[in-house]
């Protein structure tokens, strides 16, 4: 039996999406701790995951494992990978470090885009997930740190990746920035952050009652700025979102969202 085209009126797919700048897995007492990170990932119980700083045979500070393989097995999910820096290693295994992404949903399409500036290399990870029903294009990325010009440059060569045909779309990571930089004009003409139009919310303030409801979530201790976000297409509803607890297992603290994702787009 043929299954029926999705129409308009079918309900949106949920899908939960979490990012988190991992500092390539070593926490707040400065121990590399896999284990605790993936922990702290399996607890978020996300559909997909999104990561920064993550390491592949990179050295000594992160016992030169493939962290990206280890996850994605600890969590029986898949992997789509993206290098930032890609040198060579040991043998014929390269010394990588960029962004990972992690899904229990299928991966259709993954591919690496370099991003311009100088300094560090930076690049983004673009994936298309299939859903029950539709799909969502997800792009990752972490931006530079130093350069509000660099970054002017980065966000507009993430918003070219994301075409008119990809009605369904999220760009989330680590932008170096807070939502209303001024490098970040692209984003906000094209997309819409995530935790300003969330119905539910809540964040990791704690006593410190000045930052409460901010969405911050760097640094991991006692965080002050917002710069781990997700950005949504008209394609996507956000239902929710919250900043999650990582028992010290970065300098960052995850974002996740929880999304309403059009049908058949």
């Amino acid at each position: 039996m043929t299954k029926p085209a999705p129409g308009p009126d079918q309900p949106p797919i949920p899908v939960r999406l979490l990012t988190f700048n991992t500092h390539h897995g070593v926490g707040a007492d400065g121990r590399h701790d896999l284990s605790r990170l993936a922990r702290v990932l399996a607890t978020a119980d996300a559909d997909v995951i999104c990561l920064q700083e993550v390491d592949r045979h990179y050295g000594d500070r992160s016992e030169d494992v493939d962290q990206a393989l280890l996850l994605s097995r600890a969590l029986d999910m898949q992997l789509a990978w993206g290098p930032a820096i890609d040198e060579p290693g040991t043998g014929d295994r390269p010394r990588q470090y960029g962004n990972a992404l992690l899904s229990r949903l299928p991966i259709l399409i993954s591919d690496v885009h370099p991003l311009p500036g100088g300094g560090e290399p930076r690049s983004a990870l673009r994936s298309m997930i299939e859903l029950d029903g539709g799909t969502l294009w997800v792009t990752a990325t972490h931006l530079t740190t130093d350069s509000p010009e660099d970054r002017r440059a980065q966000v507009a060569a993430l918003a070219a990746l994301h075409t008119d045909t990809m009605e369904a779309g999220v760009i989330v990571g680590d932008f170096n920035a807070r939502p209303d930089a001024p490098e970040l004009g692209v984003l906000r003409e094209r997309f819409t952050d995530a935790w300003t139009v969330a119905p539910a919310r809540d964040d990791r303030a704690g006593w410190r009652f000045w930052h409460r409801d901010e969405g911050d979530t760097h640094p991991a201790h006692a965080p002050s700025r917002r710069i781990d976000q997700v950005w949504v297409s008209g394609g996507v509803t956000v239902t929710a979102a919250h900043v999650v607890e990582a028992d010290g297992a970065s300098d960052h603290l995850p974002f996740m969202v929880d999304l309403a994702v059009r049908s058949g787009v």
